[in-house]
């Protein structure tokens, strides 16, 4: 039986040494080597989507891969595939190094520089495992080819453009459908989420940024859970404590998040930093709120430039959502997906205030009346992003088909 081989490498050289190794091993199939993260898991989990039999028995991770960290993207495949023998090439042998890999799921260590001996021996027990893990699963192994929630980060293209009131909403159309839903606010400064629904918190994501291994207890004692149904990870009160919220942080939480709940989504507020640029590189879908004037909208451009430069997002790869819309602006969506080179959603949600100002006024956005216009767009988006199940009880697929997958999907990407 070959042995399907998937190297994940960041460096040129290390990439056709690796490579010209792989190819001498015997009954070894390797890829075509990976130079990032995201194209790792973008792989992943379009094979796994197809079947598990299509995962490859063993994924090598060069420890100068990015932009994710090589141990915590070792962490998230084991988390994620968890069929799949994963081997870290590094040239540190440490004991620290090993057991903190061991720790995220790695299956072994190859050092640099490279030994075909070493090699062949860390691939040949990978694999094993591997194989023994997908026998033993036998028929119950599709539990592994959808791989956790769907995460969905909301943003706005500059403050006061409704972005908070589209996150609140789609999470409780979620969980109004049947869906196990999280609600995290990730505008670490100013986070309006616990406003919005009327909680009084004393945790917040702070209080997960000295944990190095979000367990699921953890986790849950840092939730607030709502009695809309929603599980709220909320920003702090103290907005200056946000810098205290790592990327690192970030990515475990919404990681462990991913893997409890069927919808997760993330208020990402107008302001960029490391923290919630992890969240949008991880997220199946990520929306951007704009107003259609000519200012925001031009700040969306600038927003969806950025995330592009600092290769969180591509344009294609972002939906953009019209908030506060009139039939007569001159500013449509098609001239907004032109000037953004983004896909618009769909659904429009459009400008009725009035509709909003008592919910808001008294911190009860979950009582916003349901023949509110603003309610079943918004319901509606959520239906179109594939967060709500239909009659039957099954997930509607969503009709943005450009995006990171339906329900159960993959991550973001990063380059």
């Amino acid at each position: 039986m070959s042995t399907r081989i998937l190297p994940a490498v960041g460096d040129a050289d290390a990439a056709r040494s690796i490579t010209t190794l792989l190819s001498q091993l015997p009954d070894a199939e390797p890829a075509a080597p990976l130079g990032d993260s995201t194209s790792l898991l973008d792989t992943l989990a379009r094979l796994a989507a197809e079947s598990l039999d299509e995962l490859p028995e063993v994924v090598l991770v060069h420890e100068r891969i990015g932009p994710v960290p090589a141990l915590e993207l070792i962490r998230e495949v084991a988390l994620r595939f968890p069929a799949v023998g994963v081997v870290l090439v590094t040239a540190d042998m440490s004991p620290g190094l090993y057991s903190a890999a061991m720790d995220s799921g790695a299956r072994g260590l190859v050092g640099l520089p490279l030994s075909y001996e070493e090699l062949a021996q860390r691939v040949q027990a990978a694999a094993g495992w591997s194989v023994g893990v997908r026998r033993h699963l036998g028929a119950g192994a599709e539990v592994f080819t959808g791989p956790g929630g769907t995460v969905v980060t909301v943003s706005g293209a500059k403050g006061g453009v409704g972005a908070t009131v589209v996150a609140v909403q789609l999470a409780l159309a979620a969980a109004a459908s049947g869906h196990t839903v999280a609600l995290a606010d990730l505008d670490l400064q100013s986070g309006d989420v616990a406003s919005y629904l009327d909680v009084q918190f004393r945790r917040s994501i702070v209080d997960l940024s000295t944990i190095q291994d979000i367990s699921p207890r953890v986790l849950q004692d840092a939730l607030y859970s709502h009695d809309s149904g929603l599980a709220l990870m909320l920003a702090p009160s103290e907005g200056e404590r946000g810098e205290e919220v790592s990327d690192r942080v970030v990515r475990q939480t919404v990681s462990a998040l991913r893997n409890r709940f069927e919808v997760v989504v993330i208020d990402c507020g107008t302001h960029m930093n490391s923290a919630n640029a992890a969240a949008i590189e991880m997220a199946d879908r990520t929306l951007l709120v704009t107003t259609p004037d000519v200012i925001t909208v031009r700040a969306a451009k600038r927003m969806v430039r950025l995330w592009d430069r600092l290769q969180v997002r591509k344009a294609e790869e972002t939906i953009t959502v019209v908030n506060r819309y009139t039939r007569n602006t001159e500013i449509q969506p098609p001239l907004i997906e032109k000037i953004t080179a983004t896909k618009v959603a769909r659904v429009v949600v459009p400008a009725n205030f009035k509709e909003l100002h008592a919910v808001i006024d008294a911190g009860r956005l979950q009582d916003l009346e349901a023949k509110s216009t603003v309610k079943q767009a918004l319901w509606g988006l959520a239906a179109d992003l594939g967060l709500v199940k239909n009659a039957e009880g099954g997930d509607k697929q969503g009709k943005f088909k450009g995006d990171r997958g339906s329900l159960g999907g993959r991550r973001g990407r990063t380059k």
